[in-house]
C-alpha cells in the first residue's frame, strides 16, 4: 500500500448553479459532493493514492450522501465521523462568465465544526509515513481550530507531513473577520504550504517577507498561487522556481485548487511521505511535484464539479505534457 493521505477538515454539499435562469427569474442549483479537503481526498484517490478523509458530517441525508460518494471515488472513509447534534455543511456557488465561483454558506454550526480535539484516534496515525493536509475552513472558531492543532500535533508526533492550504473563504468567518494571528499560527505548523498571493496580502503588508519568516521557521515548501500567473515556489536552502501553467478552455474552477493540493499531496507521497527527506528535496524533484499539480489543477477546470472533474492519474499525465 503506498503512503496514506489523510485529508481532515469539511466535507459539504456544493449546489452548483447552472447558470442560466428560469423564465421568472430564478437561477437553478444542482446537488455535488464537496468541501475543500473533500476534495482534495477525491483528488488522491483518482490519483490512485492512498486517500482518507477525516471530519465529520451530520446523521442525515446529506451525511450519507458525501459518505457513500466518497466511498465510491475511492476514499477511505474509516475516520469519517456521523453525529446527531448538527446537520451537514451546505454551500451555494454561483458561476460567473469565466468560471469564476461566489459562495454563500449554510454553516453556523454544522457538523463538521463539531468534531473535538479528542475524537481523532492515535491509531489513525499509526503508519511510519503519511500526509496529514488540513485547510482555513476549520479555523473559524475556538473549539475546531483546538481540533485541528490536535490533528497537527498527532502528525507530527508520528513523523508525517503537514499539508496546508490557506484557501481563506471571509464569509465563513464571524462577521466576515479572519483571525489573521490565528491562521498564521497554524501556518507555522506546516511543513508545505499553498496560499495565493490575495490570501497572503490578507494575512500580512509584506507577503513575501511573510513567506521568508515561514521558511525560516521550517516549513520546507512554500507554493504561491495568483491567478492565471505561474506558480512560484520556495524551499529551504534558497531553493524557488516557477511554473507556467498550460492554456485551457475553464469550464468550472470549483475544484481546481483542490485538484492541486491533491496531485501535490500525491507526488509527496509517491516519494514516500517522510517529513525529513521533504527537506532534502532537490530543485528539479520540487519542480517535478510542481509541475504535476498544475497539471491536475489545468485539468480539473475543463469540466464542471468537484468530484467529476479531478483528473485521474492518466489524464494528469497528458496533461502534463502541455507544460512546457
Amino acid at each position: 500500500m503506498t503512503t496514506k493521505v489523510m485529508a481532515f477538515g469539511e466535507a459539504l454539499i456544493d449546489f452548483l448553479s447552472n447558470g442560466d435562469m428560469s423564465l421568472d427569474g430564478l437561477e437553478s442549483f444542482t446537488k455535488f459532493p464537496g468541501g475543500a479537503p473533500a476534495n482534495v481526498a477525491v483528488a488522491v484517490a483518482r490519483l490512485g493514492g492512498n486517500s482518507h478523509f477525516a471530519g465529520q458530517v451530520g446523521d442525515d441525508a446529506f451525511g450519507h450522501f458525501l459518505k457513500s460518494s466518497l466511498a465510491q471515488y475511492g476514499v477511505v472513509t474509516d475516520t469519517m465521523l456521523m453525529t446527531k447534534e448538527a446537520k451537514t455543511a451546505l454551500a451555494f456557488v454561483s458561476l460567473d462568465a469565466t468560471g469564476e465561483r461566489s459562495f454563500e454558506f449554510y454553516r453556523n454550526p454544522s457538523a463538521d465544526m463539531l468534531f473535538r480535539a479528542d475524537d481523532f484516534d492515535v491509531s489513525w496515525f499509526q503508519e511510519p509515513t503519511g500526509v496529514f493536509h488540513t485547510c482555513s475552513n476549520t479555523l473559524t472558531d475556538e473549539s475546531i481550530t483546538q481540533a485541528t492543532l490536535a490533528g497537527i500535533a498527532h502528525a507530527k508526533a508520528a513523523d508525517w507531513i503537514v499539508s496546508i492550504d490557506v484557501n481563506l473563504r471571509v464569509n465563513l468567518w464571524p462577521d466576515h473577520k479572519i483571525d489573521k494571528e490565528r491562521v498564521i499560527h497554524w501556518m507555522q505548523q506546516g511543513d508545505v504550504i499553498k496560499a495565493s498571493l490575495e490570501e497572503l496580502e490578507v494575512l500580512s503588508d509584506h507577503p513575501f517577507a511573510l513567506i521568508d519568516e515561514l521558511i525560516s521557521g521550517g516549513v520546507a515548501l512554500f507554493v504561491l498561487t495568483d491567478g492565471g500567473d505561474p506558480v512560484r515556489y520556495f524551499a529551504n536552502g534558497h531553493v524557488k522556481g516557477q511554473v507556467v501553467a498550460p492554456k485551457v478552455t475553464v469550464v468550472d474552477t470549483t475544484a481546481a485548487g483542490d485538484a492541486f493540493v491533491g496531485g501535490l499531496l500525491y507526488q509527496l507521497a509517491e516519494r514516500g511521505g517522510d517529513r525529513s527527506a521533504l527537506k532534502n528535496f532537490t530543485a528539479a524533484e520540487l519542480d517535478e511535484c510542481i509541475r504535476f499539480a498544475v497539471a491536475c489543477g489545468a485539468e480539473a477546470v475543463t469540466r464542471a464539479g468537484a468530484y467529476p472533474s479531478l483528473p485521474s492519474l492518466e489524464q494528469a499525465n497528458a496533461r502534463l505534457k502541455d507544460i512546457s
